[in-house]
């Protein structure tokens, strides 16, 4: 037992998206469709299918390779908008429940939106919560016997499928053991991180969210610690370290 709620989707798994989706590449909408579907290729999170017939067919590459996909069999396609050619950007499965369905990595775009909002990073579960709570709960942080922060005004960010998130008040955390760091790094529930700070030589152990999406505003402008990596003690109880890829 992890000590949290753990993504319960299987592999395979696909509904409808009841969102309109968008993507960009070059300054050009290249998808758009209110029939895309979610496909889990992987338990964490899902992928965007999109009806080819809502892809601009001018951009589209066959590159001529078949391939088996991990929902079924696949023809893989390139983009190209101008100058601007990717690669092996994505591909439309052939057979199973997604036949007919072009799925592009994330990455192969230059930004993909849900209605008139930008998503980073990969598409957001509907089957995931992400709630920021203001809690009284005293939270210690330390690191080597060091002690990072403490405060008893967090917020609690609690994601489906991860550890709590303490996310503390700057005024209580303890800046002359952080070095700042130049790390960014972007969330598909959260936004793009505002800046990163190193400690004890672990690298870019606490983050924060100085303008965070709107479904987590209580955590802006507040710090967040690896739980991973440092030791917290919650009302004075030492928490065991999570074990699990992480989460900013």
């Amino acid at each position: 037992m992890s000590g949290y709620p753990e993504m319960i989707v299987p592999v395979g798994h696909s509904v409808p998206v009841p969102r309109r989706i968008r993507a960009v590449l070059a300054n050009r909408v290249v998808l758009d469709s209110t029939r895309a579907r979610y496909g889990w290729e992987m338990p964490p999170y899902p992928q965007f299918h999109v009806p080819r017939e809502d892809v601009d067919p001018a951009v589209l590459v066959d590159e001529e390779v078949d391939e088996n996909r991990p929902l079924g069999g696949a023809r893989r396609y390139g983009l190209r908008v101008g100058d601007d050619v990717r690669p092996a950007a994505g591909w439309c499965y052939t057979d199973g429940p997604l036949a007919g369905c072009l799925r592009f990595e994330w990455s192969a775009l230059d930004a993909w939106f849900e209605e008139d909002e930008e998503v980073f990073v990969h598409p957001r579960s509907p089957y995931s919560r992400v709630d920021a709570l203001r809690s009284s709960r005293r939270v210690r942080i330390e690191l080597d016997g060091v002690v990072l922060a403490e405060t008893s005004s967090p917020v609690l960010l609690f994601e489906t499928g991860l550890p709590t998130r303490y996310y503390l008040p700057r005024t209580d955390v303890r800046f002359e053991h952080l070095t700042p760091s130049d790390t960014r790094t972007q969330c598909p529930y959260k936004g793009i991180t505002s800046g990163y700070w190193s400690a004890a030589g672990v690298p870019d152990v606490a983050w924060s969210y100085d303008f965070p999406a709107a479904a987590v505003l209580p955590i802006a402008g507040l710090v967040a610690f690896l739980d991973e990596a440092v030791d917290v003690v919650l009302d004075g109880v030492a928490q065991e370290r999570p074990v699990t890829h992480f989460s900013r």
